[in-house]
């Protein structure tokens, strides 16, 4: 791991003065960060992909959404059963994966 690149990451996040970063910064700084810090930033990494798989940007890649919405399920389900916030960021990350596959709009 690139400590460097850690230590920006966590300046970004530091600086950014908001309790989740959104966006491709978010998923850049969060899944940097989950992989030195799973139990810290991996609610917050799978939040980011379920609402970048509800952009915009993606509307007309399904399979980058799925791709997304996998990811964020993948990275719930990791967390901790002690976790507090793996129950709700892991139902949320299911919900937009089903949604997806059933062809209805992520809300």
């Amino acid at each position: 791991m690139d400590q460097d690149m850690v230590l920006l990451a966590r300046v970004r996040l530091l600086s950014a003065n908001r309790r989740v970063v959104r966006g491709t910064e978010g998923l850049w700084i969060y899944r940097l960060l989950t992989q030195v810090e799973p139990e810290v930033y991996g609610s917050k990494l799978a939040y980011v992909l379920v609402e970048a798989g509800g952009s915009p940007l993606v509307s007309e890649l399904p399979k980058r959404r799925l791709a997304l919405f996998d990811e964020a399920v993948a990275v719930a389900t990791a967390l901790d059963v002690a976790n507090p916030y793996r129950a709700k960021v892991l139902e949320r990350a299911l919900v937009a994966r089903q949604r997806e596959l059933e062809g209805r709009p992520v809300s």
